[in-house]
């Protein structure tokens, strides 16, 4: 069961108005997840208190969340019980009373609409945690008082108490999660006016907050058939249901009755393969099979390492190689990508409650080994997109294993990402794994980078991959064609130019030219929206505009010149903004672009360079998502680390 405080959070380009996400719009995201108590205060302190073990209110709000958007994402948002008991305070928004009023705790209804439209004016999708199993009561389950809750104020909406008994199925639906101390009312949800009742709440809860997408706790213990016409009645947006079975027997049918689950059966064969230098990568191996035959769509089920109700993977093994393997096994399987706020940290918190750090206390670092490297590996699952939207429905499997290494495939032959996961941990010694081409698919004298270390790779004549392990670290290959110009390994894959001078001034900016075609209509501006202060930082107020005074109707073209520095890294999209000021966003994903920093690209590119898209990186709003949590859960979609060239993926979640 999750607490409603927890919320996602996601960065996405916007064709017009802000509407729900369909789970196909949702494949494409990646999700941060947070508590919001525990994210970011509005104070803006990294050093107030925060003793986990007290299970108490520690002051994170949505203003909080507002100000770190560069960085995060949220938890349920609902009124909750007041008061601590032996089980700590509702700090986590799961123990819900009022679903029509938002948690004071973290703010108001228009600091609520605040954050969702800082959002969106961000192309960022909202993502919130919510709760239709229960309520929630400090007190045992026999001396409810039903008149506390609104609007389910009766007992008449509720099953007769009993504790669940998780070796029985009727039992997982009709009786209670909680305890005798905080007691959480098992709603009817097979009654249609509950149903009724939900269906307009959530309806109205959508439209006013501007949300894209749900996901829902305790899903398994609500009625099966709740959930068809709560997700219609939710727009059609996107549902992660929380089932916490790690058996694909259990857990895939519940695709019947929402769109996607928490891909709880991987998450226990990640931990088993990776939480020691012994881990079982024949479970994972199998697992992993077994979850393409058994679910109907594993590319639309939330894949995660991590969260609120899970001791972190830290906590098991503080190897940061395993912990690398982990995470970007995470993120390259199927399905959505989901990081639980404090993982790109390497927060070490063991079972709940300690597992719900405050993450201010780390100050925010953007430069921890963990956050760069969830940047690299975020950024060429976007790039994989970018160039082939077919990497989305590919189903991922296993195309090599041993005792310590699994190695996947994703992709379409020339577009494949090949991964290599290794459980030797730091301390692994340094070999070569030889891959062959009728494993990878890969090509005689192939050109490849491997983008953690940004080494160049080129196959055999017979298109063998010999793959040079060490310190038990990851390895991912992607083809070379598929990443010039995009700024993933710039290095070794940037487009160069030569001139005949053997030598030349140091150059101290760089000229660079913008164009856009796009046909627009009277009293609508082209800008450029970006990463860096040229380009406004993401404030779509502070975009440059592009110039159409060489605009025709066979040659609508919008462009603008800006002397930049020489080497930077810059994530930009462009915006369509209307006569009456509202914006529109381009699509996913972000283009990526470096400035030429050579002598001789400096030389020649100081009247004019034409910059080419690049989508390799998510670091901007369009691949963001954020989940809220409240008493209501809220989440978005995807996370954008703020660094160069990398995209956040923006979750939060509650419990």
């Amino acid at each position: 069961m999750k607490f409603s405080d927890t919320a996602l959070v996601a960065l996405v380009s916007l064709a017009g108005s802000v509407s729900a996400l369909s789970p196909a719009g949702w494949r494409s995201q990646s999700i941060y997840q947070v508590l919001t108590d525990r994210f970011a205060r509005t104070d803006g302190s990294t050093t107030a208190t925060c003793n986990t073990g007290d299970q108490i209110y520690c002051g994170g709000s949505w203003q909080g969340i507002i100000n770190k958007l560069d960085y995060i994402w949220i938890s349920p948002i609902v009124e909750n019980l007041s008061g601590n008991s032996g089980d700590g305070e509702a700090y986590h928004g799961y123990w819900a009373q009022n679903i029509n009023a938002v948690n004071s705790n973290f703010g108001s209804e228009s600091d609520l609409i605040a954050l969702s439209v800082a959002l969106h004016s961000r192309g960022m999708y909202l993502m919130v945690d919510i709760v239709t199993n229960h309520m929630g009561y400090l007190g045992c389950g026999t001396c409810v008082d039903y008149s506390v809750f609104t609007p389910f104020n009766s007992q008449s909406y509720y099953h007769p108490f009993c504790l669940i008994d998780y070796n029985n199925a009727t039992s997982i639906k009709v009786c209670w999660e909680g305890d005798n101390t905080v007691s959480l009312p098992d709603l009817r949800t097979e009654d249609l006016n509950v149903l009724n009742t939900f269906e307009t709440w959530i309806s109205g809860l959508a439209s006013k907050y501007s949300i894209d997408g749900l996901r829902v706790d305790s899903a398994q213990q609500v009625d099966n058939a709740f959930f068809p016409p709560f997700q219609t009645a939710a727009g059609g947006m996107h549902i992660l249901g929380e089932v916490f079975n790690g058996d694909p027997a259990y857990t895939c049918p519940y695709q019947q009755y929402m769109s996607g689950v928490l891909n709880y059966p991987a998450y226990f064969w990640i931990i088993q393969a990776f939480e020691s230098t012994s881990g079982s990568i024949s479970n994972l191996v199998n697992g992993i099979n077994t979850m393409k035959s058994t679910c109907s769509d594993t590319t639309l089920l939330g894949s995660f390492m991590e969260n609120h109700d899970n001791a972190r993977f830290p906590s098991l093994n503080s190897d940061l190689s395993l912990a690398k393997n982990a995470i970007a096994f995470t993120i390259l399987q199927d399905g959505i990508p989901i990081i639980y706020y404090g993982q790109e940290q390497h927060y070490s918190g063991g079972g709940v409650p300690y597992d719900r750090e405050a993450l201010w206390l780390s100050g925010y670092s953007t430069s921890a080994p963990l956050y760069t490297f969830i940047a690299s590996v975020n950024q060429i699952r976007n790039q994989a997109i970018y160039k082939d939207s077919g990497y989305l429905t590919y189903k991922a499997y296993p195309i090599y294993s041993d005792s310590h290494t699994i190695a996947m495939r994703k992709g379409n032959t020339g577009y494949q990402i090949i991964g290599v996961f290794s459980n030797l941990g730091a301390s692994g010694s340094s070999y070569t794994l030889t891959l062959t081409s009728s494993e990878t698919g890969f090509t005689a004298s192939q050109s490849l980078v491997e983008v953690l270390s940004c080494t160049a790779y080129t196959t055999d004549s017979s298109g063998n991959l010999a793959v040079a392990m060490a310190g038990g670290l990851p390895r991912i290959f992607y083809p070379t064609a598929q990443l010039t110009g995009s700024g993933v390994c710039s290095s070794i894959t940037a487009t160069t130019t030569t001139t005949s001078s053997t030598a030349c001034a140091t150059v101290t900016s760089v000229a660079v030219t913008f164009d856009e075609k796009v046909t627009t209509t009277v009293g609508q501006t082209i800008k450029i929206s970006g990463s860096i202060a040229a380009f406004g930082n993401w404030d779509t107020s502070a975009a440059v505009s592009l110039s159409a005074s060489q605009y025709t109707s066979a040659n609508p073209l919008w462009f603008v010149t800006l002397n930049l520095a020489p080497g930077a890294v810059i994530q930009y999209k462009y915006i369509n903004v209307n006569s009456a000021g509202t914006v529109t966003w381009e699509a996913d994903p972000n283009h990526t672009y470096t400035v030429p920093a050579t002598c001789a690209t400096a030389a020649t590119c100081l009247r004019t360079l034409k910059c080419t898209p690049d989508a390799s990186s998510l670091n901007r709003p369009r691949s963001l998502n954020f989940t809220l949590s409240t008493d209501v859960k809220m989440h978005s979609r995807r996370i954008v680390f703020k660094q160069t060239t990398v995209s956040k993926l923006h979750t939060i979640y509650g419990r």
